[in-house]
């Protein structure tokens, strides 16, 4: 047991302090910084339009308020979007999975208004 335990510890301590540093953990969430960036934008786009699709809904893309991204075989994408249904304004929290290698994007939640 102790063996084991000696074993695993470089890789418990290589986590811990990656996480300390505020670098990334793998499968953590970590926050995007610009949410103007063209290909989070996208995403927010793909993310009303897959909703409206499913939800027989009339959503419109305003813009994306916030959002965070998670390592996975290929990226979580977490976006509070801003989104006017006719006048009314309301914001909604989309996860949309990305590979775009193997140019797969799927709506995987949407919630709100929030």
């Amino acid at each position: 047991m102790y063996n084991l335990f000696i074993f695993f510890l470089p890789f418990l301590l290589c986590n811990t302090s990656d996480a300390l540093r505020g670098g990334p953990v793998t499968g953590g969430w970590s926050p995007i910084r610009n949410v103007t960036e063209p290909g989070v934008v996208d995403i927010g786009k793909f993310a009303v339009d897959e909703h409206n699709k499913n939800d027989h809904a009339s959503l419109k893309f305003k813009k994306v308020v916030k959002g965070e991204s998670q390592v996975v075989a290929g990226m979580n994408y977490k976006l509070t979007i801003t989104a006017a249904d006719d006048s009314v304004e309301n914001k909604y929290v989309a996860v949309v999975w990305d590979k775009p290698w193997e140019k797969f994007r799927q709506l995987v939640s949407f919630k709100g208004p929030v």
